[in-house]
């Protein structure tokens, strides 16, 4: 299957619906999916990133990243839980919910103020707690296809 990119549409200076949808074979397009899905991106927006263990949401936010203009070394915030990125045209905030057990652990971290930053929220694992992300939210499933390549689509 060939890689599509993610179409920008000028008019809303945002991603179009119909053309949010990527396929990748490997980490390096998964990468530049996330790139190009940055192109675009403004501050004060959430994307949510829902898929399995391996479908590519870390490669992903590692393009949009360094699309956005940081320098900084992307990794899954599992462990740490919230990884912030500066140092470019805006800031990414990067989240993991995958060990987090209830939205009163995800309040405690501060994800109200999270929110009222001037900044790009990536949210991994964001399934979990939907009734916490704003309506606005951009909502992306990742997915493992049979041959290992990824996809990547646009949900609501």
């Amino acid at each position: 299957m060939k890689r599509q990119n993610f179409g920008i549409d000028s008019r809303s200076n945002w991603l179009s619906e119909s053309a949010m949808r990527g396929h990748a074979g490997s980490p390096e397009e998964m990468e530049d999916l996330g790139r190009e899905m940055a192109k675009a991106a403004r501050t004060n927006t959430v994307i949510a990133l829902v898929g399995g263990l391996g479908a590519g949401k870390t490669h992903w936010t590692k393009g949009f990243v360094a699309e956005a203009g940081s320098s900084a070394d992307v990794t899954s915030p599992t462990f740490g839980l919230v990884h912030e990125y500066s140092g470019g045209r805006f800031p990414v905030i990067h989240l993991d919910f995958y060990r987090l057990g209830t939205a009163a652990e995800l309040l405690a971290l501060g994800w109200d103020e999270l929110l009222d930053q001037d900044a790009v929220i990536i949210a991994e694992w964001a399934d979990k707690f939907p009734e916490l992300l704003p309506p606005e939210t951009i909502w992306l499933r990742f997915d493992i296809e049979p041959d290992g390549s990824r996809t990547v689509a646009q949900f609501s």
